[in-house]
């Protein structure tokens, strides 16, 4: 499942996280670290499985509940359309 930018989508990283920018739309969004390691993987080409499994790791958390919020994060960037399947 490889991802990439939408091409309307500009990015900074922040000491925070990433804010994105649909410079189409004018709408932007601020992942914090977490958020922001979970699309830096995403198109990376990791699976989202790949990446619960690494905040499960990291964070010591449930890997279900790591799988849920991958997910989450996954349908919040198609859905505002940050990310597209090439």
């Amino acid at each position: 499942m490889p991802l990439r930018l939408h091409p309307d989508v500009a990015t900074t990283d922040t000491d925070d996280g990433t804010v994105l920018l649909h410079q189409r739309t004018g709408r932007y969004w601020q992942l914090n670290t977490t958020g922001s390691t979970m699309l830096r993987h995403l198109l990376d080409g990791h699976t989202p499985e790949a990446i619960a499994a690494d905040l499960t790791d990291r964070y010591d958390i449930d890997q279900r509940q790591a799988e849920r919020d991958v997910t989450a994060v996954l349908d919040q960037l198609r859905t505002a359309q940050l990310v597209v399947n090439p």
